[in-house]
């Protein structure tokens, strides 16, 4: 022991220490350990940062051809846009020299390049390897299906076009005729790109891919507006002809312009006429074949560089088990609307100067319309009440394409609120007088109502997680213990299996009989209630999309507004309302699913 710390101790020259010595040894040697682990670890410090500032530097880089790339892709797209909204614009005016011609011309010069680029697209991500990866989210079945069916009829559209046009050819522009023949070309390219790649995040020359997509979105935009402003002359271009008559002609559907040959110029087969009225009612499926074009394109332009998560799928199926009661009220309501709609529009052309029956049938095809927007209203507020009382958890997870579906279904849907507000200032301001504006306000008014409801109950059901069968707990016997145990002991295992266990009745979903039993009440019920909204969306996509008229039919409005800009509202909106009613069934459709 040292009893003297202030002189040297004798233990360090004898080689045996003493206590404190020891003890002072030790707290050297752990200080200087804990310099040595200091300074390692500040030079294994110095050495991560220079990869972490080079990481940061390059997502720095990264981020900014990203942005570039979206500017560029955006600035195209909306030059595109304009310049095809002037020409459109100036073709339908006959004030503006804007022939037909020069609008097909500049179609023309878009479907060729964005053919091209496709091609390119198709070829070079065929002979690259990880060229994209695939989102399990975007291009659903349903979505590429009404894309395959909507350009396979576009395709007879075409095919009845040129054989129109050739009739025109020794006395009209050639034009005419090669313009359907490359948008035939263009639309069998899009199908067929869409289909393979609608999926694709691309990871390789993303600005190139960024561009080429927005070309593709303005192409099949610029279309759009060309076959909705041939659609709305179509049905709304009024002849010259005596003011008692005025009413009653507007249902007489007169080809003049855009593109539909010059009055002057006779066909040299007899045939024109047929083509001309047979592709007239093909133009419906083509205009939504650009609209679902659009949409995928949109979609893939969101997704280039985006690498999807890997969270869990959940694969649905569809299956019709234990639905009948929406199927079958759907079905009914599908072919009274039809049926009603044939005698709506023979009363239109038959009986085009009897009032009388021109009265009857606008006021039968109103209460028709007013029939099934109360049913589809009701039938939404019960599947909205559903949801509420529904605890299935909302998807976190971004997705493009679910955003893209929810601002599409608002969006759209503006174009109906428009046409229905309109009517309702324009019918209350004139004092509602008559039962037909009477019936006209009423259906106004549960038009809105209707697609506010449908709105939040497709918007809820989208963003709900799949309903999952959960398999209920399962007690598992000991056999050993049964066969080892005597006739009391088994008396006291039956009494205890009949004593119920309050800790597996409160497990999960699935629990017990009869909670699986409300489970499956709750997706019956939302099963009936999206197969009948189904239905009744395609009845009221129909009439409207093949000549359903009754905004010109009832001419109050028409008096209101006057003839020009009420013809402006409605060729605004009512292509959109067209696309709402269709969109729709394609998200109800993928609420069936989830339910």
């Amino acid at each position: 022991m040292c009893f003297n710390p202030g002189y040297p101790c004798e233990c360090l020259t004898s080689g045996n220490l003493c206590e404190p010595c020891k003890m002072t040894a030790k707290d050297r040697e752990l200080e200087e350990a804990h310099l040595s682990n200091n300074i390692n670890a500040a030079d294994s410090a110095m050495g991560v940062s220079e990869p972490e500032m080079d990481t940061s530097s390059n997502e720095v880089v990264r981020d900014r051809g990203r942005n570039w790339g979206w500017m560029l892709s955006a600035i195209i797209c909306l030059n595109i846009l304009i310049l095809g909204c002037a020409f459109v614009s100036g073709g339908t005016s006959s004030s503006v020299n804007i022939s037909t011609t020069d609008l097909q011309i500049f179609i023309l010069f878009l479907l060729l390049l964005t053919s091209i680029w496709m091609v390119y697209y198709i070829i070079y991500n065929y002979r690259t390897e990880n060229a994209a990866f695939k989102d399990r989210h975007a291009g659903p079945i349903w979505l590429r299906g009404g894309l395959l069916l909507f350009g396979v009829v576009s395709i007879i559209m075409d095919v009845f076009k040129v054989a129109s046009y050739v009739g025109y050819l020794h006395c009209d522009s050639g034009i005419k005729v090669a313009f359907p023949v490359v948008q035939l070309v263009f639309v069998f390219v899009q199908t067929y790109f869409l289909w393979i790649h609608s999926r694709d995040c691309v990871q390789v020359q993303k600005n190139l891919s960024r561009c080429g997509l927005m070309l593709t979105l303005s192409t099949n935009l610029v279309l759009w507006m060309t076959e909705v402003t041939e659609e709305s002359l179509h049905q709304t271009i009024f002849p010259e002809v005596p003011t008692n008559v005025t009413k009653l002609s507007r249902r007489q559907m007169y080809i003049n312009r855009a593109s539909y040959g010059d009055d002057q110029c006779k066909c040299s087969h007899s045939s024109c006429d047929i083509f001309k009225d047979a592709y007239y009612y093909l133009y419906p499926f083509n205009i939504e074949y650009s609209l679902f074009a659009s949409a995928m394109a949109f979609v893939m332009w969101k997704n280039v560089g985006r690498v999807a998560s890997e969270s869990n799928h959940h694969h649905v199926r569809f299956s019709l088990k234990d639905v009948f009661i929406g199927p079958v009220l759907g079905i009914l309501l599908v072919v009274a609307g039809i049926a009603t709609f044939i005698v709506y529009e023979i009363e239109m052309k038959a009986n085009s100067y009897n009032e009388e029956s021109f009265d009857t049938a606008v006021m039968m095809h109103f209460i028709m319309n007013i029939v099934i927007v109360t049913m589809m209203s009701v039938c939404t507020i019960i599947g909205s009440t559903i949801f509420k009382v529904d605890h299935r958890e909302h998807i976190s997870e971004k997705n493009p394409t679910r955003s893209l579906d929810v601002g599409l279904l608002v969006g759209a849907s503006l174009g109906q609120f428009i046409i229905s507000y309109f009517s309702i200032v324009a019918i209350v301001a004139t004092g509602a007088k008559g039962h037909l504006n009477r019936l006209n306000l009423t259906w106004g008014i549960l038009m809105v109502i209707q697609i506010g409801l449908q709105n939040f109950f497709i918007i809820e059901g989208l963003h709900r997680e799949p309903f999952h069968e959960v398999e209920p707990d399962t007690v598992v016997e000991n056999p050993h213990v049964v066969e080892s145990s005597k006739d009391g002991s088994k008396l006291e295992k039956v009494d205890l299996d009949n004593k119920p266990n309050p800790d597996v009745e409160a497990r999960g979903h699935g629990g017990t009989a009869e909670h699986k039993h409300k489970l499956l009440w709750k997706r019956r019920v939302l099963r009936e209630v999206c197969a009948f909204l189904l239905l009744g969306n395609i009845i009221l996509w129909i009439m409207p999309a093949f000549g359903a008229r009754p905004q010109f039919d009832h001419d109050t409005e028409t008096q209101f507004y006057q003839s020009s800009m009420w013809a402006a509202i409605v060729n605004v909106g009512l292509p959109f309302g067209i696309f709402y009613r269709m969109h729709s069934v394609a998200s109800l459709f993928e609420v069936y699913l989830n339910s």
